[in-house]
């Protein structure tokens, strides 16, 4: 059966780097796969002005997001370093889910070092509640209700992990797909650390050569 996939990302790339061979999978798979970034990314460098960078993020996530074989991208365009939750990305948040009617969320887990991460997790957390439920008349759409949250791990592993994906089919094309984030791979080999992490979680995990790491937060059924 072909599943609705929506992953949340704070900054461009961070996507890739926590479940972008997962991303790969369902698309070869035949799911639909649709990302929302919290933010464009526009504080990720001093070389450009914020207004110069976002475009410039934006430009390299739709590149990359060609490579791992989808193209329905959604940017909030929150300020980079600054994300608040807040009720208007509650609503927006709620308002995609409910347009999108995923079965399945991924999202930023709760303990990441970086703040944006880590509101991230609380706006989409909030917003998976409330777009299944009968509440909220100020809502446009229909309730729908996310049967699978999954959290992955960009900025901080996860000191435990209760589920892990084998991307070792899928571990070239997340790496070119990072590698399409040519303004942030120059300052720090982020592609280099994508590699060697989902190594060591292949390797602990023994689930496959390269894995990628997840714990899941909420799923309505086993069978």
């Amino acid at each position: 059966m072909t599943k609705r996939v929506l992953v949340f990302a704070a900054h461009p790339d961070d996507d890739l780097f926590g479940c972008g061979g997962t991303m790969a999978k369902h698309v070869k798979l035949g799911n639909e796969v649709s990302v929302c970034y919290m933010t464009s990314g526009e504080a990720g460098s001093l070389e450009y002005s914020k207004k110069e960078l976002a475009k410039v993020r934006e430009e390299e996530a739709k590149k990359a997001a060609k490579i791992i074989g989808l193209n329905d991208l959604t940017y909030l365009r929150n300020p980079d370093g600054y994300l608040q939750y807040d009720e208007a990305n509650l609503k927006k948040s709620v308002e995609l889910i409910r347009m999108k009617r995923p079965n399945l969320v991924y999202v930023h887990h709760r303990h990441d070092a970086h703040e944006d991460h880590r509101t991230t997790f609380r706006i989409v957390a909030e917003a998976v509640g409330r777009a299944g439920a009968p509440f909220f008349q100020e809502y446009k759409r229909r309730p729908s209700s996310v049967d699978t949250l999954f959290v992955y791990e960009v900025w901080t592993p996860l000191i435990e992990f209760n589920y892990a994906e084998d991307i070792s089919e899928f571990i070239d094309t997340k790496i070119a797909a990072l590698r399409e984030h040519k303004s942030q791979i120059k300052q720090i080999r982020y592609d280099n650390a994508a590699r060697g992490l989902a190594s060591y979680r292949g390797v602990m995990s023994r689930k496959g050569k390269y894995c990628e790491a997840f714990n899941v937060i909420k799923t309505n059924a086993l069978f």
